[in-house]
């Protein structure tokens, strides 16, 4: 087995809980902006695709130098073993991006990685000519800060958000990623009632029992690195096999989502039973104001309207003030709520045990936590 530099690339933000599941899968990591990076075999590779709730993609890094100049970059490229990666008929799209750097033309230096690489592959396998580019897929990157080149193979093929179970969706669906992190921010388990009062089409829901039966995210799935001729399909077996025997189908879960909007919870319904979960996850109309329970200790994770268009937001506004209502009476509960008004505690009517920044897409918003006070059995 081979020993890789392995990228986990994480929304900003959410690189801590990225770093907490790659070292629970067993690798020791650093993390920096928007990554996380640690080391592994090809056995890392499968495992961390599989099982990592919060990160959008695994990335080999194949190579990180320092270049001012085209010949430099070429020559640096070409160096680079990459016949031990590609095989002579690989698809090799090369894509770029380039901060703060001399080399800033960004089609540029795509075009000179994709010649450096022919030209090492071409003499590795002593091929004249075009190379036929008919075999399996490597997704190549070079990205460039502040003139350090790093180059990298992406490994997951669609970002890891991609569960396999969206069959529908709203008009501003929360990313599986996003929605992942939002419960593993809170203290919830699985023994304990869950609530989404804004469930749109059921992705915390959805995520929650994924998580409250250790279901691993990317087991209803495929990956780009399947589909290489060097990452052998016993591994994929193993790492798969090890998933269905860890995942704990009998835990009783009680999750509750709930939306203003029929039609999203007939998506939401739909959703769940892609995912294999239809008969976990309680999904009904309701307005947040109309919230009532009496049961204790439970958690509500919810992603309600921001208000972000100006008509709307006095409405969303009056809103919060109707949840803060009907969640007065719930002490032992803790709620959690994501949203970009800034002006939120003020409507809520409460100041949060806790706030955090996270980004939903591009817009910047704040975790607001309140926490429950514990009643004991």
């Amino acid at each position: 087995m081979r020993n890789f530099d392995l990228i986990a690339t994480a929304a900003m933000g959410l690189e801590a809980i990225v770093a907490k599941e790659v070292r629970e899968l067993g690798y020791e990591c650093t993390v920096d902006n928007g990554k996380v990076l640690f080391k592994g075999d090809e056995k890392a590779i499968a495992k961390s695709n599989m099982w990592l709730r919060t990160a959008d993609r695994v990335k080999i890094k194949v190579a990180e130098f320092k270049a001012t100049t085209f010949d430099e970059l070429f020559e640096k490229t070409k160096a680079i073993r990459w016949e031990e990666y590609l095989p002579v008929n690989a698809q090799f799209p090369v894509s770029g991006k380039s901060v703060k750097s001399k080399l800033f033309s960004v089609s540029d230096c795509q075009a000179i990685v994709k010649k450096a690489i022919v030209n090492r592959i071409s003499t590795h396998y002593k091929k004249t000519g075009w190379l036929e580019e008919n075999g399996a897929l490597f997704k190549i990157e070079v990205a460039i800060l502040k003139d350090i080149v790093t180059l990298t193979i992406d490994t997951s093929g669609q970002g890891l958000h991609k569960r396999g179970y969206r069959a529908g969706q709203g008009e501003a669906p929360l990313k599986e990623t996003l929605a992942a992190a939002l419960i593993l921010l809170t203290n919830w388990t699985a023994d304990r009632p869950f609530v989404d009062p804004f469930c749109g089409s059921g992705t915390i829901p959805i995520e929650a029992a994924l998580i409250g039966q250790n279901i691993a995210p990317g087991f209803n799935r495929d990956f780009i690195s399947e589909t290489w001729d060097w990452m052998p399909s016993e591994v994929w077996e193993e790492v798969r096999q090890e998933a269905e025997e860890i995942a704990n189908y009998d835990q009783p879960l009680e999750i509750i989502g709930t939306d203003i909007d029929h039609r999203m919870i007939q998506i939401a319904q739909e959703n769940a039973f892609e995912a294999g979960l239809g008969d976990l996850i309680t999904f009904k109309q309701m307005q947040v104001r109309d919230f009532t329970t009496m049961k204790e200790n439970g958690v509500i994770v919810g992603n309600p309207p921001y208000g972000e268009r100006l008509g709307d937001k006095p409405s969303v506004q009056k809103m919060y003030q109707e949840m803060s209502q009907a969640f007065a009476p719930l002490e032992t509960w803790s709620i959690y709520m994501l949203t970009s008004d800034e002006e939120f505690e003020t409507h809520y009517g409460r100041k949060a045990t806790k706030k955090r920044k996270l980004f939903n897409g591009f817009i910047r918003t704040d975790y607001y936590q309140y926490w429950g006070k514990r009643k004991r059995d």
